[in-house]
């Protein structure tokens, strides 16, 4: 199993050096977070917290997670980036398009795009996109991805995106990874059909488990049984060593942690502070796992 270290609502003057650090410990990835802005009021609960509310304030630090992945990119030389997860929903496709190419060749093909629908209605309205019929223009939308992606010269005609022959150049060497996150029945099919993988907010081991079982069923369901896939968790009750190797034995390939929360610091621990808890969270679980 992997272990993939979350830079979410950590100021942005740390990220470089949590990249630097994190790569020195082991860690292969590093996970960021995605928020357009902060609306006043939002129409639509939060669905990862038990009363709906969010877990952030207007003044809470978010990067643009593209940005971020170059930036970090830069100072580094093995560690990988991913969206973990980008809203797709608000965001025009064949422009997310030129700027994920360019991330993945300015990153030397080390990034790969975990894509959710997108919760809050404002971040939709006030982007140009509307709130309806958001799951098929997702599933589209990643569709479109993948075609521009893939290089050369193509053509796209279908029900919310259209357009004639274009290209994008250069286009990423590799194939750039598809990561779908969302917990709901129609995310997880998502996922098994259109997905390299599926990404977890926060959940429990048992509620990973049965996610995980389901999302097994519906890969073979789509004939994709014996495709590579990522499973990348968010556990909140198993901490420890053995904890994480209860999560690999129900299919946890890839577990995203936040140290410095384990050892009781706040998001907004001084970089110091969380260098030490890279350290031995490396110390006492990467190294023995």
């Amino acid at each position: 199993m992997k272990f993939t270290l979350s830079v979410a609502m950590c100021p942005l003057e740390q990220l470089t050096e949590l990249a630097r650090t994190a790569e020195q410990c082991g860690f292969s990835a590093i996970a960021l977070p995605d928020s357009l802005f902060h609306s006043e009021d939002v129409a639509a609960d939060y669905p990862y917290t038990a009363d709906g509310t969010r877990m952030w304030t207007a003044d809470t630090p978010w990067s643009d997670p593209l940005v971020a992945a170059a930036s970090m990119g830069a100072v580094t030389e093995r560690i990988g980036f991913y969206t973990s997860v980008l809203k797709l929903g608000p965001r025009n496709p064949v422009l997310l398009a030129r700027q994920i190419a360019s991330v993945a060749r300015l990153t030397g093909d080390r990034f790969g795009l975990g894509v959710g629908l997108g919760w809050t209605p404002e971040e939709f309205e006030w982007c140009g996109a509307p709130f309806e019929h958001r799951g098929p223009r997702v599933d589209e939308a990643i569709d479109v991805l993948r075609l521009i992606l893939g290089g050369g010269m193509v053509e796209h005609h279908g029900r919310f995106f259209g357009f004639d022959r274009l290209q994008i150049s250069p286009a990423p060497e590799r194939t750039v990874p598809v990561y779908v996150g969302g917990h709901s029945e129609k995310a997880l099919r998502r996922a098994a059909r259109r997905g390299d993988g599926w990404a977890s907010a926060m959940m429990r081991l048992d509620e990973l488990r049965t996610t995980i079982d389901r999302l097994a069923e519906l890969r073979a369901e789509a004939g994709r049984a014996e495709d590579p896939f990522e499973i990348q968790a968010v556990c909140v009750d198993r901490f420890d060593l053995e904890g994480y190797r209860e999560q690999s034995e129900i299919g946890v390939t890839d577990a995203i942690v936040v140290p410095w929360l384990l050892h009781g610091h706040g998001f907004d621990a001084d970089i110091a502070t969380k260098k030490e808890s890279l350290a031995r969270f490396a110390e006492e679980i990467i190294d023995k796992f």
